[in-house]
Order: C-alpha cells, then sequence, then structure tokens
C-alpha cells in the first residue's frame, strides 16, 4: 500500500464515519439552530481538534493502553458518560427554565440565558469535551489507523494525516450542516422552536450518556 493510496482508503472510511447521524451532528445543529453560525463553527472546530488529538494518540500508541487497560477505558467511559448527561440535564432544564420565563413574559431574562450560553470558548470547550471523552473514538482510531499506515512509513507524521484528512471531511459536513440551517434559521430561530430543539438535543446527550455508561467495556 502506498501513502497515497492508503490517505485515499482511509478518506473514503473516514467519510462514511463523518456522515453518519450521532453525537457530533446533534451537537452542531443544535448549535447553528440555536446560537448561530458561529458558535455552530466554534462547536465544530472544538469536535474536530477532538478528532486530531486522538489521532496523533493512536500514531504513537497512547490509546493502545486505552484499549489494553479494561480498568482505564472503563474510568473513560463512566466520565464521558457523566459529561454527557450532565450537558443534557442542563439542556433539558435551560429550556425549562425558558418556557417559565416566557410563561410569565420574562423576556429579558431568557435573553440572559442565551448569551450565557453563547461565548464561542464554551462552544470550542463542549465540542473538544465530547470528542475526547467518548472512548469509542480512541478504539475506533486505534482499530482503524494502523490499517492505513504503509510499512516503513513514519507513523507519526502518517496518524497526523489520517487524522487532518478527517478533520478536512468533517469540516466539510460540518460547514454544509451549518449554512444549510442558516437558509431556515428565522423560522428555526422561533423561542418555542429554539426550545424544543434544546429539549432534543438535551434528551439525546442523556441517551448517549447513559447507553454509553451501561456498554458492556
Amino acid at each position: 500500500m502506498t501513502v497515497t493510496s492508503a490517505i485515499a482508503s482511509f478518506a473514503v472510511v473516514a467519510g462514511m464515519l463523518t456522515v453518519m447521524p450521532g453525537l457530533d451532528t446533534a451537537l452542531v445543529l443544535r448549535s447553528a439552530i440555536t446560537l448561530g453560525r458561529r458558535r455552530a463553527f466554534a462547536t465544530a472546530l472544538g469536535i474536530l481538534c477532538g478528532v486530531l488529538v486522538w489521532g496523533v494518540a493512536a500514531a504513537v500508541g497512547a490509546t493502545a493502553v486505552l484499549t489494553a487497560s479494561h480498568l482505564l477505558y472503563d474510568a473513560l467511559r463512566v466520565a464521558g458518560a457523566g459529561y454527557l448527561v450532565w450537558l443534557g440535564v442542563g439542556m433539558v432544564r435551560k429550556t425549562l427554565k425558558e418556557r417559565g420565563r416566557a410563561a410569565s413574559g420574562d423576556a429579558a431574562g431568557t435573553a440572559d440565558a442565551a448569551g450565557a450560553d453563547a461565548t464561542w470558548l464554551r462552544s470550542w470547550a463542549r465540542g473538544l469535551g465530547t470528542s475526547l471523552l467518548n472512548p469509542k473514538n480512541g478504539v475506533f482510531y486505534m482499530a482503524m489507523l494502523p490499517q492505513f499506515i504503509p510499512i516503513g512509513a513514519p507513523h507519526l507524521l502518517m496518524g497526523v494525516v489520517l487524522a487532518a484528512v478527517h478533520d478536512l471531511e468533517g469540516l466539510v459536513w460540518f460547514s454544509a450542516l451549518i449554512f444549510g440551517t442558516q437558509l431556515v434559521r428565522r423560522w428555526l430561530n422561533r423561542a418555542s422552536v429554539r426550545r424544543a430543539i434544546d429539549a432534543v438535543t438535551g434528551t439525546v446527550l442523556v441517551g448517549f450518556g447513559l447507553k454509553l455508561a451501561l456498554a458492556d467495556g
């Protein structure tokens, strides 16, 4: 396998993984609809940074420890599950609070709550944390990456290149989602729709977290 064919083959596999509906897509869509384009790109960038970290870790063999150590895997799995449940519960609670403010006519309070959730760094950190605390990402890279590193090729450099290919595909996909969402954001940005989106996304995150917590490592 040549370097070119390895990159092309990995791009096909990573591309299929990228467009599969999942947690990353849900987070980016939620950010695009409720927080706007800049915050959505911040969330996407955080996710992509996490992917790059996992790719580099797999290339240098760090995730071999994660694969070999059941205790470490379980610790990361529980931490990731707790993080997802925390995010999801936070979104559902925010929805309930905003619904109460809307019922009482407290528009200023709703605006303040939205502003507190809308910092660029916070959105980036949310995407990064979600990516890094998902042990499935590490296992995927540990299982897949070595198969696409040609004999004699530098592992670290190839790991960075392959992770960068995955990131590029993710950036294209997330950009399509974000710009597509902006076309109908005027309708989606209504308070009732935002609350429904937060409630659904929060429920999905809690579901992902519980599934991860209860999974047989």
